[in-house]
C-alpha cells in the first residue's frame, strides 16, 4: 500500500533512479518494463526519473516544446503505477542550469528568461499528468543545484512551484538541498515542499576514478571508515554531518528523501557494501527513503562491470546479489 505523501511527511519510498531520458548527448538506452518489474518483484516501491529537457524542445528553440516527445515517459509512468511504484520527476537539465558538462548558454540564477522557460517547462508537465494522484507521483524541481546562495535558490523555485500550481494545485513537490543536494535550506519551507538530501559523501569513495568527478582520478585506493586530514570519516562522521543537520529541517515540518546516492564501479567492493550499510542503516533511523543511482550501470545491482564481483546470470543481465541483498534489508 502507497502511504500518501505531504510536503511535511514523505513515506519511506525505497527505489532507483532510472535513466531513460536522462541525457540528449549521452546514451543511457530507453525505459525497458523489464526493471519496472523486476524493481517491483524485488520488494521496491520507487523511481525517480532524471530528465534533460533538450529531449522534448523543437529544433533546439526551448522555448517550443513537442508534447509527442513525452510519449515515451508516458508509457514509463504508465509502468510504475500498474506495479504500485511511486514515479519521481526531476529536470536534471534544466534551461539555464545543469550540475554536469556543457553548462547551458544562461545562467538559471541571474537570467529571467531561463527562469520563465524553466517554470513553462514544469507548467506543462504538471497539466500532462495533472489528476495522478500525489501517491504515485511527485515532482522534484531541479537536480543538485550549485553557485547560488539560499534566498535566490528559494525566489527561483518559488517560480517553479507557482508554475506548476497554476496547473495542478495538489502536486506533492520536492526540492534539492544546495550545494549539490548536500545542505538543507530553510528558506524553502514557505514554499510548502518537501526537500532532498545526497547519500555521495565523502566523494572519495563514493567517486573513486570516476572520470567525470573533479578529483576523481587523484582519489588513494579508499577504505571505510577511512582518515582524512587526520580526521576519522566513519559512520558517526556521517551522522553529524549529514544527518543532523536534516534531521534539523525536518522536525521544522519539511519531508526528507535521498535523491540519489551510491558508488562507483572502481571503488573495491567491500568497501563499497561498508559504505552503503552505514548509508541505509541511518536513513532508516532517520525514517527516509532513498533511490540508488542506479539500476542498471555502474552504480547499480545489475550490469554494473565491476572486476571484483562474483555476479549472477540472471535473465540476461548480470546481478550482483550481494548489493541486492543489503538494499532489500534496510
Amino acid at each position: 500500500m502507497i502511504t500518501e505523501p505531504t510536503h511535511d511527511h514523505l513515506p519511506r519510498w525505497r527505489g532507483f533512479n532510472l535513466l531513460g531520458k536522462y541525457s540528449a548527448h549521452q546514451a543511457f538506452g530507453a525505459f525497458l518494463e523489464w526493471d519496472f518489474q523486476k524493481i517491483s518483484d524485488w520488494g521496491f516501491d520507487f523511481v525517480r526519473f532524471p530528465m534533460d529537457y533538450r529531449l522534448w524542445i523543437k529544433d533546439g528553440d526551448w522555448r517550443k516544446i513537442d508534447p509527442g516527445a513525452f510519449e515515451d515517459l508516458d508509457q514509463a509512468v504508465e509502468w510504475s503505477r500498474q506495479r504500485g511504484l511511486h514515479v519521481c520527476l526531476n529536470i536534471h537539465r534544466a534551461p539555464g542550469y545543469c550540475i554536469n558538462q556543457p553548462r547551458e548558454p544562461k545562467d538559471l540564477w541571474t537570467d529571467p528568461e531561463a527562469q520563465e522557460v524553466f517554470a513553462s517547462h514544469w507548467a506543462f508537465i504538471a497539466g500532462r499528468y495533472k489528476g495522478i494522484p500525489n501517491r504515485e507521483m511527485s515532482f522534484d524541481l531541479l537536480n543538485e543545484p550549485q553557485g547560488v546562495d539560499n534566498p535566490n535558490y528559494a525566489r527561483v523555485m518559488g517560480k517553479l512551484a507557482e508554475a506548476i500550481r497554476s496547473q495542478d494545485s495538489a502536486r506533492i513537490l520536492i526540492a534539492d538541498g544546495t550545494e549539490v543536494g548536500n545542505n538543507p535550506v530553510p528558506e524553502l519551507i514557505p514554499l510548502r515542499v518537501a526537500q532532498a538530501t545526497r547519500g555521495y559523501q565523502p566523494m572519495e569513495v563514493s567517486h573513486y576514478l570516476a572520470p567525470w568527478s573533479p578529483g576523481g582520478g587523484n582519489y588513494p585506493t579508499p577504505a571505510w571508515p577511512m582518515e582524512k586530514d587526520g580526521q576519522k570519516l566513519d559512520k558517526g562522521w556521517l551522522r553529524r554531518e549529514f544527518i543532523q543537520p536534516w534531521k534539523k529541517l525536518q522536525s521544522r515540518g519539511v519531508g526528507v528523501f535521498v535523491g540519489e546516492w551510491g558508488v562507483y564501479n572502481k571503488t573495491p567492493h567491500e568497501v563499497a557494501l561498508s559504505w552503503m550499510k552505514d548509508h541505509l542503516e541511518l536513513w532508516k533511523e532517520a525514517g527516509w527513503g532513498w533511490a540508488l543511482w542506479n539500476f542498471r550501470g555502474d552504480f547499480g545491482p545489475l550490469d554494473s562491470k565491476r572486476e571484483d564481483v562474483a555476479y549472477e546470470d540472471f535473465e540476461g543481465h548480470r546481478l550482483d546479489r550481494k548489493m541486492l541483498l543489503l538494499l532489500q534489508k534496510y
